[in-house]
């Protein structure tokens, strides 16, 4: 029992909650393969203040219930220095509280609906401003000013359907209409026949999960891929372009930070470090999997730039102003917002089961409500800013 005490002391935990199984595990698996890794990675580098991080890592099975009572866990029995995770903005915001409650660091590692401002909070992910704020004006002048938006029916989507109305007005595009279609459903006839009468220049996608999926093939199958144009700011995280056949969604328009294709030497060098780990028959690594180990590495550089744990020196640290070097290219955390600045690429599914980058815009700053949330000058928000009409 000393001996296993001493090795203890030896290491820092840390905590993660992700979907392993449960209808949104299409994007956990590769989150959880992304975790595995980055600590690996930070291990192999000399760890956390010359110390291994021992993962504590929970399936959380798509149930928000579980989100609280892991996060409670893992703060409380395992005292973890960090706790990492959430996909949906539903699952962290369950997980939130909780963390605001002890004063704990957390870790937001995906795309969503934007304008979290929380002192113990950093999301990495990728926001509106930086997606449909660009996607939205280029679609409107590439294919039309009438848009049709079907949003997944939570928080992400009816917040994230709000930034659509925003852009689109920016845009001088109009709204044909809108639908929230719950995560359940997997029958899209009826949405599809109100589609095609609405005759839109363009449908803008914010489905998500697994039986979404369904959407895009039931669309091809009423031959509607080939008049009506899709773009979306979320397909592809759960690796739909694999699962679908190229030619149910080629020319669908996405955008994100990481692409597996893109052309640098980090992400070459990162790509074969994880087919050599995974195995070469990895479908795809996704945009989210990269946000992941941007997480973990700014958490790591943060911690040993602090010399300590103690989530207020980390946070400090973090505020800093860190870039990495990520995958997706060179990042920077923005120390008001608690964001991350990224370049993001438009691109389109192609025949091979992947995308075809062809428009990159450079360091895009993650917010638009960056004038009220600024959590070095008010520390105290624990709040999230929502679009204003």
């Amino acid at each position: 029992m000393p001996q296993r005490r001493a090795a203890a002391a030896e290491e820092i935990v840390v905590g993660n909650l992700l979907d392993s199984t449960g209808p949104i595990n299409i994007y956990g698996l590769p989150m959880v393969d992304a975790t595995k890794f980055a600590i690996d990675d930070i291990n192999s580098s000399g760890g956390v203040l010359g110390k291994k991080l021992h993962l504590v890592q929970f399936d959380t099975q798509s149930n928000n219930q579980l989100y609280t009572q892991y996060a409670t866990q893992l703060l409380l029995e395992s005292k973890v220095a960090v706790l990492m995770g959430g996909i949906t903005s539903a699952s962290r915001e369950a997980v939130r509280p909780v963390v605001d409650k002890y004063a704990a660091l957390y870790f937001y590692n995906e795309q969503y609906e934007g304008g979290v401002c929380d002192k113990n909070v950093f999301c990495t992910g990728v926001t509106p401003a930086q997606q449909i704020g660009n996607l939205a004006p280029w679609a409107v002048q590439e294919h039309g000013p009438k848009f049709y938006t079907l949003a997944a029916d939570y928080n992400y989507g009816h917040i994230s359907a709000d930034w659509v109305k925003v852009y689109l007005q920016q845009a001088k595009g109009e709204l044909a209409a809108q639908e929230f279609i719950p995560l359940d459903v997997v029958d899209f006839g009826s949405v599809i026949q109100r589609i095609e009468n609405a005759r839109p220049n363009v449908v803008l996608s914010l489905l998500v999960g697994g039986n979404h999926i369904a959407f895009y093939r039931q669309f091809a199958a009423a031959g509607l891929n080939k008049k009506i144009p899709i773009v979306s700011p979320t397909f592809g995280l759960g690796n739909e372009q694999i699962v679908l056949k190229p030619e149910e969604v080629e020319g669908l328009t996405v955008i994100y930070p990481y692409f597996q294709e893109l052309d640098n030497e980090t992400n070459k060098k990162w790509v074969a470090a994880w087919r050599q780990r995974y195995g070469a028959d990895y479908p795809y690594i996704t945009d989210s999997a990269n946000t992941v180990w941007n997480g973990w590495h700014l958490w790591a550089m943060a911690a040993n730039k602090a010399g300590s744990l103690e989530p207020a020196k980390v946070i400090a640290a973090l505020e800093s102003g860190l870039s990495f070097d990520a995958p997706e290219g060179k990042i920077r955390l923005d120390p008001q917002s608690h964001h991350v600045v990224h370049t993001v690429h438009l691109a389109k599914v192609n025949d091979k089961k992947g995308f075809t980058i062809f428009k990159s815009i450079e360091n895009v700053e993650p917010s638009d409500t960056k004038q009220v949330c600024d959590l070095i000058g008010k520390p105290d928000q624990h709040t999230q800013y929502t679009p204003k009409f």
